[in-house]
């Protein structure tokens, strides 16, 4: 006979929380995704000269394509968020990866450059809703692995970020059509495993239901807009440093006595070794809090910006600052979640933050270059690391548990 309380609690207990938010499957094809809109994102630069040459275009006329996806990036994180809540996750999961897809196909067959600057924004769209909401769901769909998983999605973004150019490289920019386009029809390939989403926003897998007050006691109200300020600054910064090291690392190798080849090679290592780090942070995101993850690594990645002053070291230092910064984007979500758990729209402002930290970082690092000199990149990329370093500081010190007072 049945024991009717035990199956009472059986049906009205925690079954919901236990319910998985993806499928084996679907977290699979969510990684696949990554790798697709981390390759189409670094699919733009490679395509450059070809684009210049179909189209008639100055280098800075051809690099709006990039500007255009990114500003698309950002208005799709937006209206994810608007949406998030209100319309199923597959739902909107969907919506980006065919705007992603249609965006990429447009932009490859785009008769003229404005409606190739059109396509590139409607891509960016698709891009950013895939972004962020991957990232929120992650952040919240897999109870205390989700930094971990958290880690390992970004990390496929990286694979993506290595193989788009190499691809592109490998076939010619002169084909780059042929490359969006295979990268369009294969962005349609996750809709495949958006049932096995769970179509509903949830609280964190396994997290219990707080008692009421919990959340106000863990974030009083008027620490909200600080914790918000201070990791709105710690992701433009960092992805300042980010977009920093990428974009001019390679002209601080050659004005220091490396060869051109030598130098685009090094750069390839920094973005690998920022591949390799988020998948060995994964593990370490098992046995130590988010914020001591995010201080070392920013603690880490400001001493390699210094040893790359030296001409000797720079190489060597500007790998060792991939893997650093690394976990820094991955970590600070659960952690922001964390730290502010009723503040709307939190995930939402701190990823489109990081996007117009990568979009401004280029202009105003090549401003202070004017200014200062190829040879000061890294010590210009210190400072601003620096800045990370105190952000995270003091985001771990207001953030911290305090404990009971014994008498």
């Amino acid at each position: 006979m049945t024991d009717q309380p035990t199956a009472e609690r059986a049906q009205a207990g925690p079954a919901t929380p236990s319910a998985p938010v993806f499928t084996r499957a679907a977290a699979v094809a969510s990684c696949a995704g990554f790798v697709l809109i981390g390759a189409l994102q670094a699919l733009y630069g490679p395509a450059i000269p070809a684009l210049r040459e179909d189209f008639g275009l100055s280098p800075s006329a051809a690099g709006l394509a990039l500007s255009a996806h990114f500003v698309g990036g950002v208005a799709g994180v937006l209206v994810f968020d608007r949406c998030y809540g209100r319309i199923g996750d597959r739902r909107l999961l969907g919506a980006s990866y065919l705007l992603m897809a249609v965006g990429a196909a447009g932009f490859a067959l785009a008769p003229g450059w404005p409606v190739a600057l059109g396509m590139a924004l409607l891509a960016g769209l698709g891009f950013g809703g895939i972004d962020y909401g991957l990232n929120q769901l992650f952040a919240t769909g897999f109870g205390h692995r989700s930094t971990a998983m958290l880690n390992v999605l970004n990390a496929h973004f990286g694979i993506g970020a290595i193989l788009g150019p190499a691809v592109v490289g490998a076939v010619g920019a002169e084909h780059y059509p042929a490359v969006f386009l295979v990268f369009a029809l294969a962005g349609l390939a996750p809709l495949l495993f958006l049932r096995g989403v769970r179509d509903r926003a949830s609280r964190p897998a396994g997290a219990a239901e707080p008692a009421p007050g919990q959340e106000r006691r863990r974030a009083p109200v008027r620490r909200v807009g600080p914790l918000l300020a201070a990791f709105v600054v710690l992701y433009v910064l960092h992805v300042g440093v980010e977009a920093g090291v990428g974009g001019w690392e390679p002209t601080h190798l050659e004005a220091v006595g490396y060869g051109a080849g030598f130098a685009a090679t090094a750069t390839s290592v920094y973005w690998l070794m920022m591949t390799v780090g988020r998948f060995a942070a994964a593990p370490l995101a098992l046995r130590f809090p988010a914020p001591v993850i995010v201080t070392v690594s920013c603690a880490g990645m400001t001493v390699c910006l210094l040893l790359a002053s030296v001409p000797a070291l720079a190489p060597w230092a500007y790998a060792g600052v991939g893997l650093f910064i690394a976990p820094v984007f991955p970590t600070g979500l659960p952690w922001l979640h964390r730290a502010a758990p009723g503040a709307a729209r939190a995930g939402a402002l701190v990823i489109a933050a990081s996007m117009v930290g990568g979009v401004a970082a280029g202009p105003a690092l090549g401003r202070a270059i004017e200014w200062s000199g190829v040879r000061a990149v890294p010590l210009l990329l210190g400072g601003v690391s620096a800045l990370c370093l105190a952000a995270a500081l003091w985001l771990a010190r207001a953030t911290a548990t305090r404990r009971p007072h014994r008498p």
